[in-house]
Order: structure tokens, then C-alpha cells, then sequence
């Protein structure tokens, strides 16, 4: 009786192994008329959320470069990044920046907050920027936008820039390149 049993179960595991190696051969889709197909949802990108904190002696530091050349060097207290990889937008606390352009000249500014964002291009100072270039001149004003793209500054609210000899002039926003030489102010 025990054999029996045994082989009525080896037997029933030997087809289910045979059956399992063995599968079925998929059938023929109808050739009738074509339906058109869904488009295929694509995973949504991650948001990365990521923050940092410096110190006094070692704050944290972001380097910007462009065909082997520093295109910006940042210093903060702290920052914090969100985005995509490629569109991330960082907010820096207690920045300073120095921008460099492909002759040499630099701008060295520094502002309570800095948003660097890679989808857009720029990096803003805001909330009351100082600056003065590598030639002498000073440059005051509440928000400063660099375009990465064109190597151009932007700036806006209480502009004051006052060159070595003393001059200075005012407004309510300029556009210049980093050397401050090539200015327009309005």
C-alpha cells in the first residue's frame, strides 16, 4: 500500500516537472486591423532632497566649471538642493560667490541667500549683494542673476557701482559683462 501511494506520488511530480519544462507555444495574435498603441508612461523622474552644513573654517563649497575652466566658485553656511538630476535648484545661505569670464576678470560677490538652478542656467544672490571686480570697481544692489549661458549679470533694486577714481553711478538695474566694463544701466 505504501509503494502504491509513493508511486502515485512520485508519478504526479514527475508530470508536473515534465509539464513545467515543457511550456505551451504562445498563440497568434489576429493580423486584423492595427489599433493604435498607448503611449508608454515613463517613471517619474526622483526628487532628490539633499542639505549640508558647513563651518566657519570649512563652509561648504561648490565649484562651477566650463570647459576645463572655473566658470564660478561658491562658499556658504549651508544649502539645500531639490530636483531631478539636471534641474536641481540649491539654495545657499550666507553666500559668496566669485565669478570668473574667459579673459581673467573676476567679480567676487557675497549675499545673504544664493539659488544656483541647473534647468535655468543662472545663479541669483538676493536679499542685498556686495561685490567688487578683480579691476576695482564696487557693486551694490539687492538681487545680482548670472547666466551661465551668455557670461552676463544681471542686477535690480538700488544699484550702485562706483569705479576706482571714485564715479559712481545709480539706478534701478543694469546689465553688464563680469568686468563691469561693457554696462548698461537704467
Amino acid at each position: 500500500m505504501r509503494s502504491r501511494r509513493y508511486a502515485a506520488v512520485t508519478a504526479a511530480l514527475l508530470t508536473l516537472a515534465v509539464s513545467g519544462c515543457n511550456p505551451q507555444v504562445p498563440k497568434a495574435k489576429p493580423t486584423g486591423t492595427a489599433t493604435p498603441s498607448r503611449p508608454v508612461r515613463s517613471a517619474t523622474p526622483l526628487v532628490f532632497k539633499i542639505t549640508g552644513k558647513g563651518t566657519p573654517n570649512r563652509p561648504v563649497h561648490f565649484i562651477q566649471e566650463v570647459h576645463n575652466r572655473i566658470d564660478y566658485d561658491l562658499l556658504a553656511s549651508s544649502y539645500e538642493s531639490r530636483g531631478p538630476q539636471g534641474a536641481t535648484r540649491a539654495v545657499f545661505a550666507d553666500a559668496r560667490v566669485t565669478f570668473r569670464d574667459k579673459n581673467g576678470s573676476t567679480i567676487a560677490a557675497t549675499a545673504p541667500q544664493a539659488v544656483v538652478d541647473q534647468a535655468a542656467k543662472t545663479v541669483t544672490l538676493m536679499n542685498g549683494v556686495h561685490a567688487h571686480t578683480s579691476s576695482g570697481m564696487t557693486l551694490e544692489c539687492m538681487q545680482l542673476v548670472y547666466q551661465q549661458v551668455t557670461g552676463m549679470l544681471h542686477g535690480t533694486g538700488d544699484v550702485v557701482v562706483t569705479d576706482p577714481k571714485g564715479f559712481r553711478a545709480t539706478g534701478s538695474s543694469f546689465d553688464s559683462d563680469i568686468s563691469l566694463t561693457h554696462m548698461r544701466m537704467q
